[in-house]
């Protein structure tokens, strides 16, 4: 979907300019670029500029970086989404003996995207499937870029800590956030 949408970055304004300063040029470029950088968090989960700057970021400063330029060019069908979503084995390789561990079927999981004329785009996973995220989408949210620091983690926490309580969860939202930091280990290493 990005390849087929497309526009020349030509605004001044900041991230503009440090895509120009790469000599990225346009979206389909840009997007190429970022997908093709190492996933890791990087020293500031919401310093999203950073993406280029430390060529590596996650799903979160990686589409927040894109979406940014989008704003920076008045490209106002690109949006910026947290979708929370079923997130197992299936569609999260590297879960599941964690899971399997605490005899969970999944943990909600929050995850940044753009969507683009209503099509999700996702740059930091390869493969869509019937076990891709999207197919299993709890909820969706569309953000601004500056929101993917606190305003993410608060979203994504009060959901978890409402899913222990209307699903009878054995664990504490404390134990659940910890089970889930272990699958974000496991996804990145």
């Amino acid at each position: 979907m990005v390849n087929r949408f497309n526009f020349n970055i030509e605004s001044n304004f900041p991230c503009s300019s440090l895509c120009k300063a790469n000599g990225i040029n346009d979206f389909v470029a840009l997007s190429n670029h970022i997908k093709n950088l190492p996933y890791g968090r990087t020293k500031s989960r919401s310093n999203y500029t950073s993406v280029l700057l430390e060529h590596k970021g996650t799903c979160s400063t990686k589409h927040a970086f894109l979406k940014q330029v989008a704003i920076e060019n008045n490209k106002n069908s690109v949006q910026l989404c947290i979708g929370i979503y079923k997130m197992n084995n299936a569609n999260t390789k590297g879960v599941g003996s964690i899971l399997e561990r605490y005899t969970l079927d999944y943990i909600p999981e929050a995850h940044t995207y753009l969507k683009i004329n209503e099509s999700i785009i996702d740059i930091t996973r390869t493969t869509i499937s019937d076990a891709s995220f999207e197919n299993s989408l709890l909820t969706e949210t569309k953000i601004l870029p500056n929101n993917i620091g606190d305003f993410k983690i608060q979203l994504h926490q009060n959901y978890l800590k409402q899913w222990v309580l209307d699903h009878n969860i054995t664990y504490s939202f404390e134990d659940i956030w910890n089970i889930r930091e272990q699958c974000i280990t496991a996804i990145s290493t």
